[in-house]
């Protein structure tokens, strides 16, 4: 936690035992996704750790362990950039597991190159958007099931304070659509002195809207009392979201600063921010937290750039009814299945 004045540990205090409760965390190797699962397992929860396969997330999972000994983890390749990984890794939990209190859709990268995967989308949304909601269409039945069995259940989508930076605050359908080749959505600004700014940033950015506004659909289907989920258990799935503020977590390790943001940002972090652990907070209460302190449909975080989680005000861009509607026709377009909630 080094220089900061933690509230972490005061937080944890007021989370709940979560003995036979199963989560799904994507993106555990280090940051806010490693802080909750170690969270979770300290609780009791058993914990599926959804990472691609490498020496790091290796690593990661014998630091988990070596925190938490008696803590339940299980490792499952999953590689958000390559929507057959993903599936495989939903076929792998459902073969092992009938149910699924929570599914938190925490990995995210930021700043990368205008590139696509594999799949032909921008590689941060698909990273950070469209394999989470694969995700959610692929595990929605085992989280329907432990609304049954536990009253409730929690799908959860980690966004961040970029959400409200995109260009005149407009959700734009083309970062959604396949591309045929690299450098499609902007290119990439040569600038490092340019921290938050240019055209990686702005696909950064629209993928944080993009999972607030998956959230806001996602929680409107839920309650809408359609005839698929005229009944209460549909209901008792809380889509919810998170951010962390500005919190000293890697997410930027995958980019190159310049001398001169290397110089401001130590100090920027320093009165602005605060710890991996207290940025996990609002991911968190929306994972763990007593189900009568959440509400479907709510962003929790600090209210500023850091503190104790809190609900945040939903801006008219995240609960435009054009932009949720855009945004599940083109993530369905892009995963090539219907999400029928």
């Amino acid at each position: 936690m080094g220089f900061f004045l933690s509230k972490y540990s005061k937080f944890e205090k007021t989370l709940p035992d979560v003995a036979g409760k199963i989560f799904a965390i994507t993106g555990t190797t280090s940051g806010t996704g490693f802080v909750a699962a170690e969270t979770v397992a300290r609780h009791n929860g058993v914990v599926l750790l959804l990472n691609r396969p490498s020496s790091r997330s290796e690593e990661s999972l014998k630091k988990l362990q070596a925190a938490v000994p008696e803590g339940q983890f299980i490792p499952i390749d999953c590689d958000l950039q390559d929507f057959s990984s993903v599936r495989k890794a939903c076929a792998q939990i459902k073969e092992k597991y009938t149910s699924l209190y929570c599914l938190s859709n925490n990995a995210g990268i930021m700043a990368t190159p205008d590139e696509i995967t594999n799949d032909g989308y921008d590689k941060q949304m698909q990273t950070n958007h469209l394999s989470h909601f694969l995700l959610t269409t692929e595990l929605f039945p085992l989280l329907l099931k432990s609304s049954k069995e536990q009253g409730d259940a929690r799908i959860v989508q980690h966004s961040s304070l970029g959400r409200r930076d995109t260009t005149s605050n407009i959700f734009d359908g083309q970062f959604l659509e396949k591309k045929e080749k690299n450098g499609m959505l902007g290119g990439d600004n040569d600038d490092t002195a340019s921290f938050g700014q240019g055209p990686e940033w702005q696909r950064y950015y629209q993928t944080k809207l993009a999972n607030s506004i998956f959230c806001q659909a996602l929680h409107d289907k839920l309650v809408g009392g359609s005839e698929n989920n005229n009944n209460d258990d549909h209901k008792n799935i809380l889509s919810l979201c998170a951010h962390p503020g500005i919190a000293t977590t890697n997410l930027a390790d995958n980019f190159k600063f310049g001398m001169l943001v290397k110089l401001l940002i130590v100090p920027f972090v320093f009165f602005l921010g605060q710890s991996a652990e207290d940025g996990t907070m609002g991911l968190l209460k929306a994972m763990m937290d007593h189900k009568e302190n959440v509400k479907g449909g709510t962003l929790y975080g600090p209210k500023s750039t850091k503190g104790y989680a809190v609900a945040a005000e939903s801006f008219a861009y995240e609960t435009n009814t054009k932009n949720k509607e855009m945004l599940w026709r083109k993530s369905e377009e892009a995963i090539g299945a219907s999400f029928v909630v």
